[in-house]
C-alpha cells in the first residue's frame, strides 16, 4: 500500500465531525456523563470537594479561576515584563520568549543584551578574540542600556577595577534593585569598602543575595554575623550561613565551617 496516502481508512472516518456519522458510543457517554453529574449535584458539599481535589470531579469549582491563556500573558505591561526578566539567565530568557508573540517582541532588547554580554566576556577574557577591555566595557554598557542586570554587574565590575567606584556602585545598585543576586552581593561589598562605611546597608543586601543562593553573599553575611558588623553578633547564625556557603562551593566558607566544627563554636544544639 502506498505510504503517502492522505485519506484515513474507513474505520477512522467517524473522527471527522463535519460528516454526520453515527457513533454508537456517543449516546452511552452522554448518559454516563448525565448520571455522574446528577450524583455530583446530590452528593454532600464535603464529598464533592474531596472528589474534586482527588481529580474525580467532572467540573471545575465555580470559584476557581480559568487557566492562563496566551491573551492573559500578552496583557502584562511591557515595562513590568522587562523588569521581571532583567535578571533572567539565557535559558530562562529564551523560554519566556516562547510564551507568546507579545512576550517575544517585548523581550527582544534583553535577547540582544545577552548577545552583547557574551561578546563583552569574550573581549574581556580573550576568548576566541584578542583581549580588548575597552570593547568589553562598551559591550557590557550596551547590554545594560537594554535592561540586562547581568550586563550591569559586569560593567560595574570593570568600573570598580578601573578605580571608578562610584560608577561601578551605581550599576551594582541598578542590578540589585532588579533582583540580580551577584549585583546585590557586590553592592553590599561596596557599602563595606566605601569611604563612608554603611554596614547595615551591606547586611541588608547580603541577606537578599544569600536568600537567593549566592554563596559569596552567604559567606559575607556569615562574617558580618560572626563579627557583629552591621548586625547583632550571632555565632550560631553565622555558623549556619558558613555551612550554606560551603555547600555552595565557597572555599573560605568551607575553612570557617571546619573551624566552627573543630571548636564547637556556633554548632551547639544544631
Amino acid at each position: 500500500m502506498d505510504s503517502s496516502k492522505t485519506w484515513p481508512p474507513f474505520s477512522r472516518t467517524s473522527r471527522f465531525s463535519v460528516l454526520p456519522f453515527h457513533n454508537p458510543r456517543s449516546s452511552h457517554k452522554k448518559k454516563v456523563k448525565h448520571r455522574d453529574q446528577e450524583n455530583l449535584d446530590h452528593s454532600s458539599p464535603v464529598d464533592s470537594l474531596d472528589r474534586l481535589r482527588a481529580g474525580e470531579g467532572a467540573q471545575r469549582p465555580l470559584n476557581s479561576h480559568p487557566s492562563p491563556t496566551a491573551g492573559s500573558f500578552a496583557d502584562l505591561p511591557f515595562d513590568v515584563l522587562a523588569r521581571v526578566a532583567a535578571a533572567f539567565d539565557i535559558p530562562e530568557l529564551w523560554a519566556a520568549s516562547t510564551v507568546c508573540r507579545a512576550w517575544r517582541d517585548a523581550l527582544r532588547p534583553l535577547r540582544e543584551a545577552m548577545m552583547l554580554l557574551r561578546w563583552g566576556k569574550r573581549f574581556k577574557h580573550g576568548r576566541g578574540v584578542r583581549s580588548d577591555p575597552k570593547r568589553a566595557l562598551e559591550s557590557f554598557l550596551k547590554g545594560a542600556e537594554r535592561g540586562s542586570a547581568a550586563a550591569m554587574v559586569d560593567a560595574g565590575l570593570m568600573y570598580w577595577e578601573m578605580g571608578r567606584k562610584e560608577e561601578g556602585k551605581a550599576l551594582y545598585a541598578r542590578a540589585a534593585e532588579l533582583g540580580h543576586p551577584a549585583g546585590q552581593c557586590n553592592l553590599g561589598i561596596c557599602y563595606l569598602e566605601a569611604d563612608l562605611v554603611e554596614p547595615e546597608e551591606a547586611v541588608k543586601w547580603f541577606f537578599r543575595a544569600a536568600e537567593s543562593g549566592n554563596a559569596r553573599a552567604q559567606y559575607s553575611l556569615a562574617l558580618c554575623l560572626h563579627k557583629g558588623r552591621g548586625v547583632k553578633r550571632n555565632v550560631a547564625d553565622a555558623a549556619r550561613w558558613y555551612q550554606r556557603a560551603a555547600e555552595g562551593g565557597n572555599v573560605r566558607a568551607m575553612y570557617n565551617t571546619y573551624l566552627c566544627y573543630s571548636t564547637g563554636e556556633g554548632f551547639h544544639g544544631i
